[in-house]
């Protein structure tokens, strides 16, 4: 069962340290470190830009990482400035550093949460959708609905004045559609139909 898990540890460091140790925008590991150190190090390069507002918990799930493990690598490429970092209620959430402004950041945690994300495509489908409407094509409660739309308001995002409205949709819609292989197949289909509409280059 270790070996099993191990050697599916090893394959996912190694496919995101390709992918970090090719980035233009990221460093590489000091030479002072170990090997192992080295491979762990550059997955979480290749990870974070590839999963911008990842929190802890996801980003050490992801890469098959133990908790100390994760916290003492996320620390060394902050303390490099290979990474930054941002607490979002709970959450500590992890992009590459200099890439996304804070209102970016704002907007990719909020598109990592389950019900938000599902209100904001689902907007950029139907501007006009109600509150009935997202409820019941997310299959959650209207206060669920209140609750998300409340939060997306006070970040910038939404405006409850008449209805709900996106205060940001070319923001949302082109991060949505460029990450969206990190959120779910919904982001996925909905990315596969706007993405002739989209070009993004942070």
């Amino acid at each position: 069962m270790t070996e099993g898990f191990d050697g599916r540890k090893r394959e996912t460091l190694r496919r995101f340290a390709a992918i970090g140790a090719a980035a233009p925008f990221v460093g590489t590991a000091s030479a002072d470190d170990g090997g192992d150190a080295n491979e762990t190090r550059e997955a979480i390069r290749g990870y974070v830009p590839t999963t911008p507002g990842a929190h802890f918990s996801k980003l050490r799930d992801d890469l098959h990482l133990g908790t100390g493990e994760a916290q003492y690598h996320l620390r060394k490429l902050e303390a490099a400035g290979d990474i930054e970092s941002t607490k979002d209620a709970d959450y500590r959430r992890y992009f590459p550093a200099g890439r996304f402004d804070d209102l970016d950041k704002r907007a990719l945690g909020y598109l990592r949460r389950d019900t938000p994300r599902g209100m904001v495509l689902a907007l950029l489908r139907d501007p006009d959708a109600t509150g009935a409407e997202l409820a019941a094509g997310l299959g959650v409660s209207r206060p669920t609905i209140s609750a998300a739309a409340a939060a997306l308001d006070d970040a910038g995002l939404l405006d409850r004045t008449d209805g709900y409205a996106l205060t940001e949709p070319e923001r949302l819609l082109t991060l949505a559609v460029r990450y969206a292989d990190s959120f779910d197949a919904d982001a996925v289909a909905f990315a596969d139909d706007a993405a002739e509409f989209v070009a993004y280059d942070p």
